[in-house]
């Protein structure tokens, strides 16, 4: 809740950390504290994927590259999961 996460996104992890975060071995996880659901998981996802690609997955859902993964925990519930 204190820190600008789309700034994060686009001017720390996808542009000045990016190549660290990619060379590393481990993967960073990307947890946006608040925001209303599913825009807040959709929008830091678009602008990781702006930074970073992304992967089709047989099913056709969009992947992020293996050093970066997003979680949500905050207001998540079995009706929530649908719309995201």
């Amino acid at each position: 809740d204190s820190y600008d996460i789309f700034q994060a996104c686009e001017k720390y992890w996808g542009t000045e950390l990016k190549a660290t975060i990619a060379q590393r071995d481990g993967v960073l996880v990307v947890r946006p504290d608040s925001g209303e659901l599913p825009g807040i998981v959709l929008d830091v996802l678009t602008k990781l994927e702006g930074k970073f690609g992304s992967s089709k997955t047989s099913t056709g859902h969009k992947l992020l590259p293996p050093c970066i993964r997003v979680i949500q925990g905050d207001g998540i519930d079995i009706n929530s999961l649908d719309m995201i």
